[in-house]
């Protein structure tokens, strides 16, 4: 497994463990705590080469959370709409590659809730500072719906929200805490989901901020 759970730093860390969503999705509860601060010095080096930027929507709105991507594919939002591509359009270089401790986790993570083939092409970063939300929203934008989406939290505690197949489905609430995973597929993959705004709480690793790793196979 990815986690090192004798790390001394979280040695007082309860064992993680799988509390079911629904069909084909779960909270894999404290699953990355213990890689935790070498997660974060990856995310670091991704983003002195593809800065977090907030990206604007094709309506024109800015979204609150920053976000950047590594991996051979990136997920961007402009007045074009949403879209997969390979470069990034800040820089115009392709996007970071994904380090071995994310592709691991999302590994890990994704046969841990029963999806043992998952290879994620792409891996969106979104940082979270105080005020920062997510509304209900699909991934759709990806070609192979057998794929699931693995979605990893670090740093401060937030409320995921997940919900049914239409906008409208009213949502489950589910905090959310450092180290935590979700991991949803077959039935659940086309679910709308989000997160609610984020609070000034801080984390002894990330301050106030939340980071959220989201792993996907694009193409």
């Amino acid at each position: 497994m990815t986690a090192d759970f004798s790390d001394n730093l979280f040695a007082n860390l309860e064992e993680p463990w799988a509390e079911p969503l629904e069909d084909g999705a779960v909270v894999l509860r404290r699953f990355a705590s213990a890689s935790g601060p070498a997660l974060l010095d990856a995310i670091n080096r991704v983003t002195e080469q593809a800065p977090l930027r907030q990206m604007q929507t094709p309506g024109g709105h800015t979204m609150s959370a920053a976000m950047a991507c590594c991996g051979p594919w990136g997920w961007v939002t402009d007045r074009q709409g949403y879209r997969y591509q390979q470069t990034d359009p800040l820089t115009g270089q392709t996007w970071p590659e994904m380090p071995d401790i994310f592709r691991d986790l999302a590994r890990d993570a994704a046969a841990r809730a029963g999806y043992p083939d998952f290879e994620p092409d792409a891996c969106l970063i979104n940082r979270y500072l105080p005020g920062a939300r997510m509304g209900l929203h699909q991934d759709k934008d990806e070609t192979d719906f057998s794929q699931p989406i693995v979605s990893v939290s670090l740093g401060s505690p937030i409320v995921f929200q997940f919900g049914g197949d239409r906008r409208s489905d009213r949502p489950q609430k589910v905090p959310l805490e450092h180290g935590d995973v979700v991991v949803w597929g077959g039935s659940s993959r086309l679910r709308y989901h989000g997160v609610l705004t984020l609070k000034s709480l801080a984390h002894p690793l990330t301050g106030a901020c939340r980071y959220n790793l989201t792993f996907r196979k694009a193409r």
